[in-house]
């Protein structure tokens, strides 16, 4: 399943916006990134793709069901309604372009809102979001476990990391609970919790739990043999679902593994970080944040695809808001492509306001937003970060001020006014550290110019 358009007319900052997401006809991949200030409309474009996507999936849970309405505040001042259009395209419909007029496996529908006490001067369509979800619902009738499509919206509020002490309400965890939340909460860790520990529990009565094979791992250690078997033995039995989000956390954190719930002192979960156990609270920020938004998509897609293989090949929807939010630039710059090597079949739909992000994967279709207005931006790939800052997000790469006292101290060298140019440098070296690179520069062409003008006179 994938979004192929989307069309906004009177929300947030847009009169009109219509925008293609990839994969395009130019374009394969099957991310999407949005870049611009704040205010932009970033935000408002995945959160209209979340409110249009919610009654797809409350038309799935429930024939007449209702997903969530637009805001009458984010209708644009002074109009009377809002409408948001979209394209779903699922290749499971049929086997028809999604260009031809009669394919079957396109879905457009419309959701409109309009201020209240006005005349709508526009309406709802939701056929094709019923159509689709019956598509679905008849697919699940005819196979138990059939896969569904994961549909998922992490905003900026995402990280709340809320591992409870006690679980007072067990719950079934059934295939469509994979939609719990997905849409208007962020990340659900309570619930990840509860289902992680639900199922370890069950993996634990079909093999060793895990405290008790580290015990045995270490008196066995010069018993190649046992130890082996042993390891075979655990193989076999652990959860498919489990073992999809431990290596998906695994493969987008480097160094980190064997995610885990411990009872002793207090319930808590701990996760390996480079050979050292620790509780996951004592993560970073930026780790936390990963690791919950990492863990959230692969408990989905695991819950949603019970019969995959690989759960982590289920396709969907993942829209993610300001995906560099708290990441180092290390983890910026690989971001997009471990998520897209983790989800291959996920189409993601992101925000950043990272040059990192954008310039370290080939393949994405990246749009600049600005006053409204939507402009596609050339590839970046590996384009140097100040570059993107300067050429894609109208950003000095450095302190503006600076950059002014550095271009008249050039300006000064360079037409000879050598003690005006010494005046500025040694305000310059008061105010930047000493290894600064262009200051540097900067006393290296001031002192060839020095050298210049005495052989002169």
């Amino acid at each position: 399943m994938e979004v192929r358009a989307l069309k906004l007319t009177n929300l947030g900052p847009f009169d009109k916006l219509m925008v293609k997401l990839a994969p395009t006809d130019e374009m394969k991949s099957n991310v999407t990134v949005f870049i611009g200030n704040n205010g932009a409309g970033k935000t408002s474009i995945l959160k209209s793709l979340a409110t249009s996507l919610s009654w797809f999936v409350a038309r799935l849970r429930s024939e007449k069901g209702s997903g969530s309405p637009i805001p009458e505040e984010v209708i644009l001042n002074g109009r009377i309604s809002a409408f948001i259009e979209l394209s779903i395209f699922d290749e499971r419909g049929d086997e028809t372009s999604p260009e031809d007029e009669n394919c079957n496996s396109l879905y457009v529908w419309g959701l409109a809102r309009t201020v209240k006490g006005k005349k709508a001067a526009i309406t709802s369509n939701l056929h094709e979001a019923s159509r689709l979800a019956e598509f679905y619902k008849n697919k699940f009738t005819a196979q138990n476990n059939a896969s569904f499509p994961l549909i998922a919206f992490y905003p900026v509020e995402r990280v709340v990391l809320d591992v409870p002490l006690k679980i007072r309400e067990r719950h079934n965890f059934l295939q469509l609970d994979g939609y719990d939340n997905s849409l208007n909460q962020g990340i659900d860790f309570r619930r990840f919790f509860e289902w992680f520990r639900d199922r370890e529990d069950s993996e634990n009565e079909s093999g060793l739990p895990q405290d008790v094979l580290e015990k045995l791992l270490e008196t066995l250690s010069d018993n190649q043999e046992i130890w082996s078997r042993l390891h075979t033995l655990m193989a076999s039995s652990r959860d498919r679902q489990l073992t999809a989000v431990r290596t998906a956390i695994a493969n987008l954190m480097p160094g980190f593994s064997n995610l885990r719930v411990r009872r002793k002192p207090r319930l808590h979960m701990s996760i390996d970080k480079d050979g050292q156990t620790l509780n996951v609270l004592q993560l970073s920020q930026g780790e936390k944040s990963l690791m919950a938004l990492v863990g959230d998509i692969a408990r989905r897609l695991a819950m949603m695809n019970p019969l995959l293989e690989n759960p982590l090949h289920g396709d969907g929807i993942v829209l993610i808001d300001e995906v560099d939010m708290h990441l180092h630039p290390t983890w910026q710059r690989n971001i997009i492509e471990r998520l897209t090597t983790t989800f291959p079949n996920c189409q993601f739909i992101l925000t950043t306001h990272s040059p990192l992000v954008i310039s370290d994967c080939k393949d994405v279709l990246v749009y600049s937003l600005d006053d409204g207005e939507l402009a596609l931006v050339p590839s970046q790939y590996g384009q140097d970060a100040n570059a993107v800052l300067l050429n894609v997000m109208n950003t000095h790469i450095r302190n503006a001020t600076i950059t002014e006292k550095l271009n008249d101290l050039l300006d000064l060298i360079q037409g000879n006014q050598l003690e005006k140019a010494k005046n500025i440098l040694a305000t310059l070296e008061a105010e930047l550290p000493s290894n600064n690179l262009e200051l540097a520069k900067a006393k290296m062409l001031l002192r060839k110019q020095e050298i210049k003008h005495a052989k002169n006179h």
